[in-house]
């Protein structure tokens, strides 16, 4: 990892402007592929975890605004650093560390992994305390992957209308799904196909206005173009951005 300011010379810069020139061009090409969302609709979220703030402000200065962290401290730590960037939470989250993540002074831009009851009864609390509105995707485990969290696909419309009944501080705004990893991303094009039917069948139903389900965070650096054929809108990329630096 750089972990020094000076070592950002103008190769590193230069690098990081190629590897997202490359990754844009990918999502724009996917994008019409799917004819679903224009590219410019797409949201690359640089996932920054165990990257230096150095090189994330390289990065932020090259046009990404959304970063994403899978720990508390990383995130708040970086968002101090540059608060001018939207931060988002894509890792599990305790409960006990709501209060460290939502602040009054800082909040994420948007949580990816609300994944369970408990949690979303927390960060509601949290959000009644201070007297804010906290933006979040509900995790679906649509693979079914026993190492990873998420509801199952068939339990997550009782999960929303229990909390547009009872979650007034919570704005439900998607799903995020997690892929397994495989060699060809061919593979997982089911799960995304999956999350983006189910999304479709909940769109037809009326929920309170705090129910939105507006986004898809689904594709990470070995399957994004799949994901974005299949609906995707929010990509979260860490290593084809981040290598060496990570």
């Amino acid at each position: 990892m750089y972990n020094n300011k000076t070592a950002y010379c103008k190769r590193e810069v230069k690098m990081f402007k190629l590897r997202l020139d490359d990754i844009k061009n990918r999502i724009n090409i996917a994008a019409c592929r799917n004819g679903k969302k224009p590219p410019e609709g797409i949201t690359l979220v640089a996932v920054s975890k165990t990257v230096d703030v150095y090189a994330v402000t390289e990065v932020f200065r090259l046009g990404v605004n959304d970063f994403g962290e899978n720990r508390v401290p990383e995130l708040k730590e970086k968002q101090n650093s540059l608060p001018q960037a939207r931060w988002h939470m894509i890792g599990q989250l305790q409960t006990n560390k709501v209060k460290d993540l939502i602040t009054p002074e800082r909040r994420p831009f948007l949580i990816h992994s609300l994944d369970r009851w408990n949690l979303a009864q927390e960060l509601n609390k949290r959000g009644q305390a201070l007297n804010v509105l906290i933006d979040v995707l509900v995790q679906v485990n649509v693979a079914q992957e026993t190492q990873k969290s998420g509801l199952e696909l068939l339990e997550t419309a009782r999960f929303l209308e229990a909390a547009g009944q009872e979650l007034g501080n919570l704005r439900i705004k998607g799903f995020m799904t997690m892929a397994p990893l495989v060699d060809n991303a061919e593979e997982v094009r089911p799960v995304f196909k999956e999350l983006a039917a189910l999304k479709r069948n909940l769109e037809q139903r009326k929920f309170p206005p705090n129910i939105t389900l507006e986004h898809l965070s689904m594709g990470m650096s070995q399957d994004f173009e799949v994901a974005v054929e299949e609906g995707a809108d929010i990509v979260r990329i860490g290593r084809s951005l981040f290598a060496d630096f990570q």
